[in-house]
């Protein structure tokens, strides 16, 4: 082998070992070898995907969508009257919806799990961020490129005026337009549009707040639900709620002293239409009190979404319905019930389930027993032959002809067994339906009508009152969570308008003593203001860098000379352009 093929393969054999040094592909040696990241590595990895913007968006996207069922399932903490009735309406369903958490949505594992997850990815996602953009505003505007010309909006010009002048007034006029600028030899830097990662920025920390906002009134508010009849009152105090949800720092002891009457309950509705018995207008008529005295009241209206801010806490309208007033007497004549009891709507014409419990007074053949009586009321009830195919019922919800339909029970009422009762529920397991002819007892009652128990005693339909179901939440961080929320929007909307953009002004005097002056732009997003706010800049720079004609003439004139010529004299005859197909070309 001659000297020269030795040379030869030493050197095929160089350039494949730097072609390996270069290679991306894992060597011999590499490959033999058990290839993986370890613990640590997954652990960085997972980190990586879980503070990214994707992920974010997804956690996002994934608690909107978690949030759904809350909307569209009634809430235990929202209304667990309607919570009673989805569960009976429901039997097959209400056990599976119980485990998953579906009438307690906000509060239920799954939701709490998407809830943390974003908040750290949030967090992640923002610290690196915030310190980068720290590290931008710190630093100063990339300095000019060499060549300007090449860049998508360009604009030059000769002029007479000494290069320091021309570039001492960019930077006062780049100033004035609120760039920010350094000079760095010929040419000066600046960038503006900083609001845009200022508004990114604000709208990540103020998701997060939102979140902090959430989570606070979660720890420290509560609330609880009671039905208060028209007449009666309530004061805010644990033993008077029909339901109280504490927290981990809002218990029965941080309730504030104040209290309200429901003087009347207000409703219309529509009376003819396609839209007829729909609710036009509810409002429940209070006197309040602010403190532990009740003499100091104070008149109001509670509307549906427009609640009653009293003590620092809400009290929101969110049901209402109809509460038959019942008399009771025993055979020696002796009031032993009377009042008013709530009974449960069962549709949207009112036609609503009741039970009337009379724990003691009553006495059949020397024996104390138990009454109770099971009825159907309806506001305006329907004519008795339609009962054969729909059973006593309301056709409108608004008062126009009320009755009830009622059987009545004696026996126990298992009120004393330990195990609980709903109060719309009459447990007749242990009672005997009075029979009439051993028929079954029924009546249907109109206002100030009544019947005569078989063992004595009288029972008496004597009226109607409305009652309304009030929510009182205690939420210290709906105006944090209020805030957060117009910070966002605030912050979204600076993300989205505020284009980022950067000009480049260089000044050269040549030999001939003319000053060569050349404008470029960039944007960091498509921007059609680019090319209209440069050209503003290169008119109001001609102000102290005039375009020198003679200048522009003599080069007009040389120009003829040859094509190169002519080509570099367009390029600096142009004025604007933002093509960069035409960039290129010059």
């Amino acid at each position: 082998m001659t000297d020269h093929g030795r040379d030869s393969d030493t050197h095929e054999r160089d350039e494949l070992s730097s072609a390996e040094r270069l290679s991306s592909a894992p060597s011999q040696e590499q490959s033999d070898a058990v290839v993986g990241i370890g613990l640590l590595g997954w652990l960085r990895w997972g980190w990586r995907q879980l503070t990214s913007m994707r992920v974010a968006l997804i956690l996002l996207f994934l608690l909107s969508l978690a949030a759904v069922p809350g909307s569209i399932v009634p809430q235990t903490s929202a209304s667990p009257l309607n919570v009673a009735a989805w569960h009976s309406n429901h039997k097959s369903l209400a056990p599976l919806f119980d485990k998953l958490g579906m009438f307690h949505v906000y509060s239920s594992f799954w939701f709490s799990a998407i809830y943390i997850l974003l908040f750290v990815s949030l967090v992640g996602c923002i610290i690196p961020r915030t310190w980068q953009f720290v590290g931008v505003l710190r630093a100063k505007p990339p300095a000019a490129p060499r060549h300007l010309v090449r860049l998508p909006v360009y604009a030059t010009w000769r002029t007479g005026a000494d290069a320091a002048t021309v570039l001492e007034a960019s930077e006062a006029l780049l100033r004035r337009k609120r760039f920010r600028s350094s000079r760095a030899g010929d040419a000066i830097a600046s960038e503006k549009g900083y609001l845009r990662e200022v508004g990114n920025l604000l709208f990540h920390i103020a998701l997060v707040a939102m979140l902090i906002a959430f989570a606070f009134t979660k720890l420290a508010g509560g609330m609880g639900t009671v039905i208060v009849v028209e007449g009666k009152a309530f004061s805010n105090n644990v033993t008077q709620y029909d339901d109280f949800s504490p927290s981990t720092f809002y218990t029965a002891d941080s309730l504030n002293p104040f209290g309200f009457r429901l003087d009347s309950f207000d409703a219309s509705y529509q009376t003819s239409g396609p839209a007829a018995g729909q609710a036009s207008y509810f409002a429940a008529l209070v006197s309040y009190w602010d403190g532990s005295d009740p003499s100091r009241k104070t008149s109001g209206r509670i509307l549906v979404n427009h609640p009653l801010e009293v003590g620092g806490d809400n009290v929101y309208l969110t049901a209402h319905g109809f509460a038959p007033v019942i008399q009771v007497t025993n055979a020696q004549g002796k009031v032993i019930f009377d009042g008013p009891t709530p009974c449960l709507p069962q549709d949207s014409n009112m036609t609503s389930l009741c039970a009337i419990k009379v724990n003691d007074g009553y006495t059949d053949k020397g024996k104390k027993t138990q009454l109770g009586f099971s009825g159907i009321f309806a506001p305006t009830m329907a004519d008795p032959s339609q009962f054969v195919t729909q059973g006593p019922h309301s056709v409108f919800p608004a008062p126009a002809n009320p009755q009830l339909s009622i059987t009545g029970y004696e026996g126990d009422l298992r009120d004393s067994s330990g195990i609980p009762q709903s109060v719309y529920d009459l447990d007749t397991s242990h009672m005997t339906q009075f029979t009439l002819d051993k028929q079954p007892l029924k009546f249907l009652l109109s206002p100030q009508q009544g019947f005569k128990l078989p063992s004595g005693g009288t029972v008496t339909f004597t009226g109607v009152k409305q009652w309304a179901n009030f929510t009182v939440a205690h939420n210290p961080g709906t105006s944090a969570a209020l805030v957060s929320s117009v910070l966002a929007i605030l912050g979204l909307i600076g993300s989205l308008f505020v284009q980022r953009r950067r000009i480049w002004v260089r000044a050269v005097t040549g030999p001939d003593g003319v000053t060569t002056v050349e404008l470029a732009g960039l944007a960091r997003s498509e921007s059609s203001r680019i090319a209209e706010e440069l050209a503003e800049i290169a008119l109001d720079l001609q102000d102290s860098a005039p375009v020198d004609e003679s200048a522009a003439g003599d080069a007009s004139a040389d120009d003829t000379s040859s094509d190169h010529e002519t080509a570099g004299d367009e390029a600096e005859s142009a004025v604007v352009h933002s093509s960069p197909s035409t960039s290129k070309e010059r």
